[in-house]
């Protein structure tokens, strides 16, 4: 999980970058275009707010307490907000979690490394507190049982 903490943060380094450039910018001409800098300057501040928030549930995958008023608070805004940010991408918060949460499930399941570890085992470290809703919503997405997936990690056919 570190390794994709860390692409988070390799995403936010072009957002400082002009950020920086933008101030400079500011500094240079300070009524020159105010209200574009100004306009570009609070979209970069959402999409860094959005990115440090998408690498802090990344981090807390597995916390069945996972919400948005969770999230809020350790980042110093209303859960309303956090809910914003989610919808200008087009996605809720929720569904946000959900999908990260499945396409771990799905990795793990295929991970050769992990193949010791149970289908239960997993959804309970990623934050799902009832097994049948977790393999209910795993078909859904993907289309086939974690079972299958698992199966055919392991080399074996399908179970029908």
């Amino acid at each position: 999980m570190l390794g994709r903490a860390r692409g988070i943060q390799r995403e936010l380094a072009p957002w400082l970058a002009q950020f920086t450039a933008d101030l400079r910018a500011v500094a240079r001409r300070p009524f020159d275009n105010v209200t574009e800098v100004s306009r570009r300057r609070r979209q970069r501040e959402r999409s860094f707010r959005l990115a440090t928030i998408k690498s802090d549930i990344v981090e807390n995958i597995g916390l069945r307490e996972l919400s948005a008023a969770w999230i809020a608070a350790r980042h110093g805004v209303s859960p309303s907000h956090v809910r914003r940010l989610f919808a200008a991408e087009k996605v809720t918060f929720s569904a946000f979690v959900l999908g990260y949460r499945l396409a771990r499930a799905n990795e793990i399941l295929c991970d050769g490394a992990s193949l010791d570890r149970t289908i239960s085992s997993i959804a309970f470290a990623l934050g799902f507190g009832d097994l049948s809703y977790f393999n209910r919503t795993f078909r859904r997405h993907y289309g086939t049982r974690p079972s299958d997936v698992r199966a055919a990690a392991l080399g074996e056919e399908e179970t029908p």
